[in-house]
């Protein structure tokens, strides 16, 4: 809540309050205290996350026909996914969130959404690799606008207890974007070819960003914890001096960065591995991943957020622990997935180690939000994606890739299928260690105000 110092100053935070008081009362179904209003904005911010991902990821089912007529390399692929679009959507993050601690977090996601979706429709226009690549990158910085600023609303709307649960909500977004990205994007491939499906899939999200920006109402600030905003936005420093000095966010950051390494590795290149090891067409890879990937993935998101709130209640260590744990699980059923002769058998299969990833969003970002205070939020959602998206998203398919380009002269068309197995291997193993070291200091290290 602001102070009455702000409140006579004209602070920007007052401003805010004074247009959404004013919004409230022109629509008074646009009220947090109204059943269902709460949950209405859940599932808006959700839908914006899954067009997110929609732009996102349509490039990985889309890859192969990409690749033959542009004539690209498999490391070219990795950083078109990988790393080019990651440096620049973690450059961009972390100013983007610190204006979301002090300006209107809707309308910054509005913003956002309106650039990632233009520049994921220009990307169908591109005509050699160098163009996609810019376009790719200016889908990266509209989208390092989008999270933070909706993870920090959604702690303003959800109290501690059940926060894991609505944040794990939103991030089946990831998964919804993926199983339409998947389909969309290998039927209208099929009919039309690649350069349509970006135009198709991007142009929607602007009015999803008019949508957005006229139903929903900015939350008040500690609302859910009935926590007094003072007003006093810390710098970037002193966020990042808290967060580094606690070593629970040092294990936290790193484990969330391994297990998005392996997330978005193999959600990556499996499509590419099952066309080139198992010679399945790209339509019917597609339909495979939408369900296999993105509907198992739903379901883990959400069950992941359920099981870390609920034992979480008991002992807060389970928060990292429950991650861990399933990870562990998930590590060898994903080796078996490369293994296996039949395609189908092995897409089958995949459904169990992709649902026990997925367990470890919804955990991961409700503590890291319990160790600082309502005005860092943002910035520390900034910062743990900063280091996820680097070595997950950045690292991931880029290093398969390369891994893949240099085992092809001995092992041929098998090269990624070896790339993937030794890839699967190391980093879910990493992870794991990073979850236990930070289940052991969670406790000491929530913040108190």
């Amino acid at each position: 809540m602001p102070t009455v110092d702000e409140q006579q100053t004209g602070g920007s935070d007052s401003v805010e309050s004074e247009v959404s008081e004013v919004e409230s009362k022109r629509l008074p179904w646009r009220d947090y205290r109204r059943p269902g209003y709460k949950t209405y904005v859940l599932a808006m911010l959700t839908l914006v996350y899954a067009f997110n991902f929609i732009d996102r990821q349509i490039l990985v089912i889309l890859q192969e026909p990409i690749k033959a007529e542009l004539n690209l390399s498999d490391t070219q692929l990795g950083l078109l996914t990988g790393f080019a679009f990651a440096i620049f959507y973690v450059a961009f993050g972390i100013p983007v969130a610190r204006l979301a601690e002090s300006y209107s977090r809707r309308n910054i996601i509005a913003v956002a959404i309106t650039v990632w979706s233009g520049m994921t429709a220009i990307s169908g226009m591109v005509q050699n690799y160098t163009q996609l690549l810019l376009a790719r990158i200016g889908v990266g910085i509209g989208e390092s606008g989008g999270s933070p600023p909706a993870h920090s609303m959604i702690s303003d709307m959800y109290p501690p207890d059940k926060r894991a649960t609505a944040l794990s909500f939103y991030s089946s977004g990831v998964n919804v974007g993926v199983l339409i990205g998947f389909l969309m994007g290998a039927w209208i491939n099929a009919q039309f070819g690649w350069r349509m499906a970006f135009l198709v899939v991007g142009l929607p999200g602007i009015l999803v960003a008019l949508l957005l920006r006229f139903t929903v109402v900015e939350p008040e600030r500690g609302m859910s914890e009935d926590l007094e905003d003072l007003g006093d936005v810390p710098s970037v420093g002193e966020t990042l001096k808290l967060l580094w000095g606690k070593v629970t966010f040092v294990h936290l950051s790193f484990a969330c960065g391994l297990q998005a390494f392996t997330g978005y590795g193999t959600g990556t290149w499996t499509p590419s591995f099952f066309i080139r090891s198992h010679e399945m067409s790209v339509a019917e890879i597609g339909v495979w991943m939408a369900f296999v990937q993105g509907g198992s993935g739903i379901v883990g998101t959400i069950i992941g957020g359920l099981v870390a709130d609920r034992l979480g209640k008991m002992d807060r260590r389970w928060y990292m622990l429950v991650p861990c744990i399933a990870g562990l699980i998930a590590m060898p059923l994903m080796i078996g997935v490369y293994i296996l002769p039949d395609p189908h058998y092995a897409l089958i299969l995949k459904i169990f180690p992709t649902l026990l990833y997925y367990f470890y969003i919804g955990a991961s970002l409700a503590a890291a939000h319990s160790l600082v205070g309502v005005r860092m939020r943002a910035l520390t959602s900034a910062i743990l994606l900063f280091m996820l998206n680097i070595i997950g998203m950045g690292l991931g398919p880029l290093a398969i890739g390369m891994l893949s380009d240099q085992l092809e002269p001995r092992f041929g068309v098998e090269s990624l299928r070896y790339s993937l197995i030794i890839m699967g291997i190391i980093a879910p193993l990493w992870a794991a260690f990073h979850y236990w070291r930070a289940s052991i200091t969670i406790k000491r290290d929530v913040y108190t105000q």
